[in-house]
Formats: C-alpha cells, structure tokens, sequence
C-alpha cells in the first residue's frame, strides 16, 4: 500500500505500522496528488488514500466498494422476504373460495381482507421502531419468522372466527418486512440505489405470480388450506439463510458500535474483491432513535405529511385493483356489472361463484404487468428523477380507471387493467426507493413504517370500495379510485426534496444534504467518539 500524507495537516493512523507501507512527505506543496499504480498494476483512486485525513464515513466505504458479489446475495436473500406478496395475492383467491364453501356474506368476506391490513397498518410503525432501535436484522428476522409461523397456522382454521384471527397476526408480522428494503438500501452505493430496489420489488412480482400458478395447480385437487401452507415456502427460505444477513453498518456507526460497523464493511470489500478506505471510521453516534418527533422537524414536515397521502393512494389504488380484477372477471366487464346489479337487488348475499379457469388466466396476465411496470419505473426514475415518476403513475392509473367507463369487451378490460397495474405498481416501487433515501438512518426505519402503515389504511379501506360500493356503483366506485390518484399526481409534484443523485443522510441532527455533498466538506472534528 502506497500512503500520501501532507506533513503536520494529520495524526498518525493505526494503519501506518502494515508491512510494506511507504510515506512520502511532501513540505510547502499543496497540489492534487495522483493515483499511484500498484505492484499488480491496479490504480488506488485519490478518494480512497484520504490525502487530507485519516478518517472515512460509512458512506465513503460503500461507495468506494461498489456493488458486487455481496450485494447480489444481499438481493437474493432479501428478496425472498419481499415475496410475502403471496400472503397478500391470496386474498383475492380464497375471498371468493370461502365465500362460496362456509356461505360468508359479502361484508364478512370484505372483512377477512381488511384484517390483514389492520394487522399491518398497526405493526408498521411498530417494526420501524424496532429496526431503529434494535436493529434492521433484528427486527427483519423477528417479523419474516412471526409471518411464517401464524400463516402456516391460517391452513389449520376450522372456522371463520379462527381464520379472521390467524390471518389478523399474519398482518401483523407482514407490516415489518418492508424493513428488508431498509437494511438493503443501506448497504447500496448511491448508482446503484435506485435500480436494485425496483430489481427486488421483482421478487414481489414473482410472488404474485407462481401464488397464482399455485392457485391453479392446489385448489382443484388440494384445498384453499393447502395453498395458505405452501404460500409460506419462500419466507421459510429466508428464516433458513437469516444467518447470514449482517446488520446495517450505518446502523452500528449510529449506534455506537463502531468495531462492528468495519468488519462489515471489511466482510463485504473481501466478498467483493475491492480495496477498503485508509484511516478511522468515523463515529456519529446519536441515541435517540427511531423518535417520532424528528419526522416532523421542520425539513421533514410536509416531506412525511406529503409521503403518507401518496403511499395511502398506492395502496388503496393497488390493493383496489387486485380486488376489482376478480369482480371484473368474474362479470365480464363494466356493463355487465352494473346490468347484474340491477338484476339481482333481492338476491341473497349469500349467493356465489367460484374462480374459474378462465379467471385464473386472466388473474395471471394482470399480475405479469407488474414486471413491465418494474421495467418502465427502471428507464425513468433515474431519467425524469423519484417525484416525476411516482406523478406519471399515477395519472396514467387515474387516466386507465376513466376509460373503464366505457363499455368494453373483455380483451380491452384485460389491457386496461394490465396497463393501470402495471404503473400503480410502478409508483408504488418508486415511493419504496424514494423514502429510504429522504431520511436520515436515525429514523429511515420508523419513516418507512409510518409509510407503510398509512398504506395499509389505504389498504384496509379498500375492500369495502371495490367489493361492497361496488354493489351499489360501479362507476362510483372508479370514480373514487381515479380522483385519489389524481391528489396523489399533485403530491407527489410538491413533495419538497428531489433524492436524484444524493447519497443516505446519517444523523437527523444535520441538515438534509450535508452529508450528501462529498468527502471535502467533511473534517474529523465531526467525530462523536
């Protein structure tokens, strides 16, 4: 290792005793210094020989790594998490199944739905508190385990009170995974953040298909109980591969923990082949995490208040729309809805019809358009920047929903809703990759909690918007969803920080962006040892 140093501008470091290591003291010069080409031929650039100090900042370390081996595992594993979309697609299969096997009225099958999101909307906050507090790995490894546990559970329900129940706690455990974006965002150098966020909500898409596959193939020969049970198989892989998550190093500089937060840091530079930062990792340690009080500080106000309604409207549009898929399907298309309400005013709620396989079809080209959506959401939200692509979602969702106005056969309503998921699904990855990177790691994890748990409000809402009001109105009904996502276009467009091309802030003591501007406005007196 080749070390510059400007005489009498730094101490020593630790590091200065490694066998082979060279100073070259350089008296009344003050000009850039060069790369020095090592002995195998590869270049040390000048941000990585720190040429003014002897100290480096978590950020520094994860940019100078890169992404490579380790944070593909990292993908991988995380991802496996992320796919309890299959928790979540279930509900619009077994809705109509119990509907039509324990003869439910409309409002108890509506009511199965909104359990789940009542477990997630009161869990959220309570995870993001953990993970601040605790730890991301902890909290992660707590909720994927509680998840796994009362879903294999929910196949073993002998009757509606006992499934209401079971799947109430799987909505609770399930309000802690989004926390796995927390900790991966946290180990992502700055170019790399946005894409590898949108490529792990890939994991949710997937999820959502092979739980449609699983459909088709386990509820003629097996049983809805079956499904619930095997539903579970990718959050079992995760508890079995947990071992190897480590936790957030930004966490453990935060928290104090600084001999951990570098063998992190040098695990993942050995995994990934690249060279570790010169000098001492610096340490701004903070205590009071995971406050609420600092969501609302004067730089976060409307940020957060903004965030809450837009990841509301995502949820309630998406989750709205997974729902009203299988009504429409099931009718055939608009019009046929609304002629079946006026036909059947007296019918008895109780009266059903199973998903055929047509409809599982159908299902399954709707869920694909989540990997398009991913695709688009790719090619513009480092182009056009996170706030102007979670508002062209948005519209185009309003803009699909207007069109369902019109009395269309069933091809063309496969397209429109195909189209209309496709980019709810879109806005909702660019909120995932825009709120990680707003906050500040003191309270990354209880930002993106309240988040989510505004979501699932959202969510908990909707049932009774796309499957009871849609008794009544089915125009009503779109009309709700289309002007939501309207006021969700103009939040997203007065949202006040633009997170494009900015690194994490660490402390929520600093001003946003102080952190993001590069290693020359850092000195080492900002070290709290």
């Amino acid at each position: 290792v080749v070390k510059f140093r400007r005489t009498g501008e730094s101490s020593r470091s630790e590091e200065d005793g490694v066998s082979g290591e060279h100073e070259v003291h350089i008296e009344g010069v003050r000009t850039e210094l060069e790369p020095v080409e090592l002995g195998d031929g590869a270049a040390v650039p000048k941000e990585f020989a720190n040429p003014t100090d002897d100290t480096f900042m978590v950020e520094d370390a994860v940019e100078a790594i890169g992404f490579g081996k380790f944070q593909w595992k990292l993908s991988v594993i995380t991802g496996l998490a992320w796919a309890n979309a299959m928790e979540m697609m279930i509900l619009s299969i077994l809705a109509p199944q119990l509907h039509c096997e324990w003869r439910l009225p409309s409002w108890q099958v509506a009511l199965l739905t909104s359990v789940v999101f009542v477990g997630m909307m009161s869990s959220s906050t309570l995870w993001g508190n953990i993970s601040d507090q605790y730890g991301r790995k902890t909290g992660l490894k707590i909720s994927v385990l509680w998840t796994l546990y009362y879903g294999i559970l929910s196949g073993f329900a002998p009757i509606y009170s006992w499934i209401l129940v079971l799947r109430g706690l799987v909505g609770f455990g399930i309000g802690g995974v989004p926390q796995s974006v927390t900790l991966y965002a946290e180990f992502l150098p700055m170019k790399a953040r946005a894409k590898c966020i949108l490529l792990i909500e890939v994991f949710w898409a997937l999820g959502t298909v092979f739980e449609v596959l699983l459909a088709v193939v386990v509820m003629p020969t097996l049983g809805w109980r079956w499904l619930l049970i095997l539903s579970a198989l990718p959050l079992l892989l995760f508890a079995g591969l947990c071992f190897w998550l480590p936790e957030s190093a930004r966490y453990d500089v935060l928290s104090g923990n600084q001999e951990k937060a570098l063998a992190t840091l040098k695990r993942i530079a050995t995994e990934n082949g690249a060279p570790m930062p010169l000098g001492k990792l610096v340490v701004s340690r903070q205590e009071d995490r995971g406050k609420m009080r600092d969501l609302f500080t004067p730089q976060f106000r409307w940020t957060t208040l903004l965030l809450w309604f837009i990841w509301f409207s995502n949820a309630f549009s998406y989750y709205g729309l997974v729902l009203l898929t299988t009504e429409l399907f099931q009718a055939g298309d608009v019009c046929s809805i609304s002629s079946k309400r006026q036909e059947v005013k007296a019918k008895c709620s109780l009266t059903c019809e199973y998903l055929t396989e047509e409809d599982y079809t159908d299902l399954l080209w709707t869920t694909l358009s989540e990997f398009p959506g991913v695709l688009v959401t790719l090619w513009i939200i480092d182009r056009i920047g996170r706030k102007k692509t979670m508002a062209l979602s948005f519209l185009v969702f309003s803009f699909c929903s207007l069109l369902l106005f019109v009395c269309v056969g069933r091809n063309v309503l496969t397209v429109l809703l195909f189209i209309a998921r496709a980019f709810i699904s879109g806005g909702f990855q660019a909120a995932y990759v825009y709120t990680p990177e707003v906050y500040p790691t003191a309270t990354r994890a209880l930002g993106l909690g309240t988040c989510s748990g505004m979501a699932r409000v959202g969510a908990l809402i909707t049932p009774f918007i796309a499957q009871v009001m849609l008794e009544s109105s089915v125009y009503l009904t779109l009309l709700v969803y289309s002007g939501c996502c309207l006021l969700a276009a103009l939040a997203s467009c007065f949202l006040p920080i633009e997170t494009k091309g900015r690194g994490l802030q660490e402390s929520s003591h600093k001003e946003w962006g102080q952190e993001m501007v590069g290693r020359g406005s850092h000195s080492p007196g900002e070290s709290q040892e």
